[in-house]
């Protein structure tokens, strides 16, 4: 691990395998055919229920590829990437030696769940498959190396390779037209998480990391508001899809560990309870960083974004950092997507389980404060 300085201004930036990210309407009927390993690749596509059921965009990509390249689909990844579901798809993509190609389509679970077939297939075989990713929602899941699936008691884990980032991530705007707004905003909540916590991350370069995770910020605060006027403007939706991926496509390989207690605290809330991934963000974010503005290292870096969301700096980094937390509570808020724990059947009486779950410990300093924190969601 390597981690980033300040003072002296030093880190290391390893990049990813990514190879091409495309964007714009259509980019999907434009460019997929080329983006292909080869001109004899089959591919074997991985999605949901209700992409495959309630849109025409499964069945305009397996046309697309026609009979001789589109090995099957599998459309029954749930939210969360249930293990049972994962376990039969890799079964249906193990039977043909001959898939080379997977191609996600959706959100985070289907990303995911993508990312976890190659690996288990890479454990028989020794390869693995060139992931194509087609996202249709905002959580950047196509950004990273880390395949988090739902194990049997519900509670989240996942497998970490850097061979399995996507190589080729394709931003369609006429793809996520077919997104509900409302979870196309609460999954923009989790970009905007990746930014935030990117900002304080000790393994994050200044460049491109921080610069990046900064116009993140920047383009979800301006394009958000607009979006939920508008949520047909494929200008917008583009915008956004790009901000996505400047929040998290430029972290690099070489960090260790989570993001930061706004993801710990998302994966607490989150496959245990049922509750989705942006949302669990919505709950947390702007909390986590009026905490973590206590941390004057932390505060420093939350303070740079004041700027960036439309807001001059004070001077004060602790004080600017909590209006940066205020801003975002404001926001979630603007957009309609405030909630607490009550309205998930959450009881009380899992605080201190969700805290020991956030914290890893059962008592001591964060977990008083996390604990405080939790008992504000309600």
């Amino acid at each position: 691990m390597t981690e980033s300085t300040t003072s002296p201004l030093s880190g290391l930036w390893k990049p990813t395998q990514l190879q091409q990210m495309w964007y714009g309407p259509n980019s999907v009927q434009k460019h997929l055919l080329e983006t292909l390993p080869s001109p004899s690749s089959k591919v074997f596509i991985i999605t949901g229920n209700s992409l495959a059921t309630k849109t025409s965009l499964i069945q305009q990509v397996e046309e697309l590829l026609g009979k001789e390249r589109h090995a099957g689909t599998f459309s029954n990844i749930k939210e969360h990437a249930p293990v049972a579901q994962l376990d039969e798809a890799t079964e249906l993509v193990g039977k043909d030696p001959h898939i080379d190609t997977v191609i996600s389509i959706g959100g985070g679970s289907p990303i995911d769940s993508a990312k976890a077939i190659s690996y288990r297939l890479h454990e028989k075989t020794g390869k693995f498959l060139f992931h194509i990713s087609v996202p249709t929602t905002l959580s950047a899941g196509e950004c990273t190396m880390i395949a988090g699936y739902t194990k049997e008691d519900g509670v989240k884990t996942g497998l970490v390779d850097t061979q399995l980032v996507p190589r080729v991530v394709i931003y369609d705007s006429k793809f996520a037209l077919e997104t509900p707004p409302r979870l196309w905003m609460s999954t923009a909540l989790r970009a905007l998480d990746h930014a935030v916590e990117t900002m304080y991350h000790p393994t994050a370069t200044e460049i491109p990391a921080r610069q990046m995770a900064l116009n993140a910020a920047s383009s979800l605060f301006i394009y958000l508001p607009k979006y939920k006027r508008d949520p047909k403007n494929e200008e917008y939706i583009t915008n956004l899809q790009l901000a996505a991926f400047a929040s998290l496509g430029f972290f690099g390989t070489n960090f260790k560990g989570g993001l930061g207690l706004s993801h710990t605290l998302g994966y607490a809330l989150g496959s245990p309870y049922g509750i989705p991934h942006g949302i669990t963000s919505c709950l947390t974010l702007g909390h986590v960083v009026r905490l973590k503005a206590e941390d004057p290292a932390s505060a420093v870096q939350i303070a740079r974004m004041l700027p960036f969301i439309g807001q001059s700096r004070s001077g004060d980094d602790r004080a600017d950092a909590e209006r940066v937390g205020d801003a975002i509570l404001q926001l979630v808020s603007n957009l309609g997507l405030a909630a607490n724990l009550k309205q998930y059947k959450v009881g009380e009486g899992q605080v201190p389980v969700i805290t020991k779950r956030a914290t890893g410990s059962e008592g001591g300093e964060l977990y008083d404060k996390v604990s405080q924190l939790v008992k504000s969601l309600y």
